[in-house]
Formats: structure tokens, sequence, C-alpha cells
């Protein structure tokens, strides 16, 4: 008798709740995502807070590196409305588009302008500047050297000022070419207490106006004396003698063409600007000063044009850099 096989019965048990089971852990994965999310998301705010407008200009600059048209339509204000294609009918289907697209950073062309161009100019504008006023030194200096050559020859050729070439004084100063006629024991330029000049003073003073001439700067004219004092102190000085003497050193060279418009001043110094500080009586230090100002830089401690004379100045005495005799 053949044995009956007896096949295993195999029971597949379907547990309760598998589907619960299976979607159980899946809010841990979203809830990590949201939490990231918001992370990203303050960090976002925090960068943006602080970063400053160049900084964001600068991002802005590199994740749009293409300038692109801002034309807009609409009302304006508030409620302005963009247009993707340029104002107008679409002519032909070829026709280029311009795409608007709104952004709050201005183009790359305005912010150069603001940020680097304005700066560039301002530099550029000031080394034009700077060349152009040391390019007027440099003139002023040649027409200075001119002059003094001019007036030299001047002097030469007149064989009646020849021995007079003594007298002559010609250097510069912070404020421009200084011309002084200065007095000598055996050649003094007015007589002694007097504020008429000699003949040969008048011709000197005409030359100086002519070797001048050709020139815009304004001229200043100042007046000097030793140390020595007068007699009667209180009706007649020191000041009303330079003061006198250097106006009417401004009426010689204007009846020799010196135009009223260029004399900035006519100041008496009396004796407080000594040619010669360790001897003020020395009578070298009686003279008229005529400075050819400088055209560009404006005289210091300048007051009394005309007939009138300045009172004291408060200006140092210049320094000579160069004396031509």
């Amino acid at each position: 008798m053949a044995r009956k096989v007896i096949q295993p019965v195999i029971r597949k048990k379907k547990r309760r709740g598998g589907e619960e089971a299976h979607h159980g852990g899946a809010w841990k994965i979203a809830y990590a995502d949201f939490v990231t999310a918001m992370m990203a998301f303050f960090l976002l705010m925090w960068l943006i807070n602080v970063t400053s407008p160049e900084q964001k200009t600068g991002i802005a600059e590199y994740f749009n590196p293409i300038t692109v048209s801002q034309r807009t339509s609409g009302s304006g204000g508030v409620l302005d409305g963009t247009s993707v294609s340029a104002p107008g009918p679409l002519n032909s289907p070829s026709a280029q588009v311009t795409i608007d697209t709104p952004t709050p950073f201005a183009p790359r062309s305005e912010r150069t302008t603001k940020a680097g161009v304005g700066a560039a100019e301002a530099e550029k504008a000031a080394l034009e500047k700077e060349a152009k006023e040391k390019a007027a030194r440099e003139k002023e200096e040649k027409q200075f050297e001119a002059v003094a050559e001019k007036l030299r020859k001047s002097f030469e050729a007149m064989p009646e000022l020849a021995g007079l070439l003594q007298n002559l004084l010609i250097d510069e100063t912070q404020e421009g070419l200084r011309i002084q006629l200065v007095d000598r024991e055996e050649r003094p330029m007015f007589p002694l207490g007097s504020a008429e000049p000699f003949d040969y003073t008048r011709r000197m003073l005409a030359l100086v106006t002519q070797a001048i001439a050709g020139l815009p700067n304004k001229v200043s004219i100042r007046g000097h004396t030793d140390s020595l004092p007068y007699a009667d102190g209180q009706r007649y000085d020191n000041w009303d003698l330079s003061s006198a003497r250097a106006l009417a050193s401004r009426r010689t060279m204007t009846a020799a063409g010196l135009t009223e418009e260029r004399v900035e001043g006519v100041v008496g110094r009396a004796d407080r600007d000594p040619l010669f500080p360790a001897a003020p009586e020395d009578p070298r230090n009686r003279r008229i000063s005529i400075i050819l100002l400088h055209d560009a830089r404006p005289a210091a401690a300048l007051a009394g044009a005309g007939d009138t004379a300045a009172a004291e100045p408060t200006t140092a005495p210049e320094t000579p850099v160069e004396t031509i005799h």
C-alpha cells in the first residue's frame, strides 16, 4: 500500500496595523525638512539684515550680469506695470522684443557712476586743475624773468641811468616779483625828508612801468624809510613820508602808462620792514618797492588803493629769493 505524502500548509498571517507601521516614520522626515527650510529662511533673513547695500549690489551683479531694459508702462507709482515688449505695436514677427524685468538694483552704468566714476572724475578734475596751476606758475616765472632781463637791459641802454643800476634790486617773494628802487648815500631816490622824486627817479619808475606793461598782474607799491626820526615827529613822521613817497611813485607810474585798475594797493611801511635789519639807519633801507603780484595767488595784507595810505600791515617782511643787480 502506497504511503500518502502530506504537503505542509503554509499560512500567511497579515499583521494588523501594517500600513500604520510602514508610514510611522514619514512625519519625522517631513518635520526635518521643515526645520531645515526654516533654518535656511532665518539664515537668509539674517544675511539680508547684516549685508550692506553695496554688498547686496555686488551679489545682485554677480547673479544678474546682463543689463536689462527698465522701461515701464502703467500709471506709475504703486500701481506701476511692466510690459514684455517695447511700447508701441509689434510691426513684424522678426521685430526685436525687449524683455523688461523689474529689478531693485540700478543698472551697472548708474552704479559705476555713483560709486566709481564720480570719484574718478573728481580725481581727474583735481589733476587737471593742478596741471593748469603748475603751467600757469611756470608761465608766470618765465614772464618775471623776462621782466627782470628787460629792465636790466633798459638801464644799461641809457647812459644817464647806467650808474643807477646799483640802485635797482629785483627779487621774487611769496607775493610775486619785487622791484625795488633803493637809496644809496651818493644817489638817493628822493631828497632827504621830501616826497618829490628826482628826475632820474621818475625815469627809473617809467622804465619799470614799461617793463611790466604787457602783463596782467596787479601791482602793489610800498614806501620804506630808515629809522632816523623827525625832529618834530608829532606833525610829520616816517609813516607820513613813506606813504607820501609811495603815492608819488604811483602817480609817476600811472602817468607813464600804468592803469589804475592794476594798482592793488599803495602802502607806507615807515621803518617797519628794513632791508638791513641789523643797520636800521642805513640809507639803503629808504626805498620804493613795486611788487608784481602773482596772478593766481592773492596778495597778503594789501590795503588802501589810490591816494589813501594804509596803516601798519601785519605781514612779515618779504625774504628775497634771488637778487639781480
